[in-house]
């Protein structure tokens, strides 16, 4: 990985490390690092690890002041919805890190570089690195406000398909979702999913399986109903 790659990617984020070497580590997967016989680099197993525990604390302290009249059951639920794969994903997506990370090939191969699970834990690395390398909780979480706690939206994420679903119930519809389009190979599909009411089309979504972008569909239909535009 080119310096030049790693200095935009420090401007993104806001964050401009001392020890680049935590920032390395953070965008090695295992595979990658087991196939190196030099042994470079370590896989960001042991960051994501520190990363999930900041990531934890800080949306909790979060919505403990966001939500002061909100119980322990309701905080823990829009946590969820605000931290989960699918949109911690989606800001590994944003920040371009996808491009950025390390795999082997086999890895590379499936299709690592897209798997959510993965760019979900390569956020959490990158927040366990800048931790370690600046020892204060306040860079990142300027970070975590900023790129993952913004987006009042993806409270809704969690639920999507379960409030869609209440939604279509008052107008006395039922929802149908419906594969469009698959692409990729065999082994790395991407699959293209809408999600209607009657014949009347309300999100689109794609992801790596049927329910993923059934999930995404009713993500962007829930958003679609909330701006008044379904």
């Amino acid at each position: 990985m080119r310096n030049t790659s790693l200095e935009v990617l420090q401007g993104r984020i806001g964050y401009h490390f001392k020890d680049l070497y935590l920032l390395e580590c953070a965008l090695t997967h295992t595979s990658f690092a087991n196939e190196q016989k030099i042994h470079r680099y370590k896989d960001y197993e042991r960051l994501e690890f520190l990363g999930d525990a900041v990531l934890e604390m800080v949306s909790s302290a979060f919505l403990y002041n966001e939500y002061p009249d909100k119980r322990e059951g309701e905080l823990t639920k829009i946590r969820a919805s605000l931290v989960c794969e699918p949109s911690l994903a989606d800001c590994a997506r944003h920040l371009g890190l996808p491009a950025l990370l390390r795999l082997g090939k086999g890895e590379e191969a499936s299709g690592g570089r897209e798997k959510e699970s993965i760019l979900c834990d390569v956020v959490e690395a990158v927040i366990g690195a800048m931790y370690l390398d600046c020892g204060k909780i306040e860079p990142p979480r300027q970070f975590i406000m900023k790129y993952i706690l913004s987006d009042r939206d993806r409270t809704f994420f969690y639920d999507s398909k379960s409030m869609l679903q209440e939604w279509a119930q008052g107008f006395g519809g039922t929802l149908r979702y419906e594969i469009l389009g698959e692409s990729g190979p065999e082994h790395c599909k991407t699959y293209k999913t809408g999600v209607f009411l009657g014949n009347r089309l309300l999100g689109t979504g794609e992801g790596r399986s049927k329910k993923a972008a059934e999930q995404q569909a009713a993500y962007a239909g829930i958003k679609k109903v909330r701006a008044g535009k379904a």
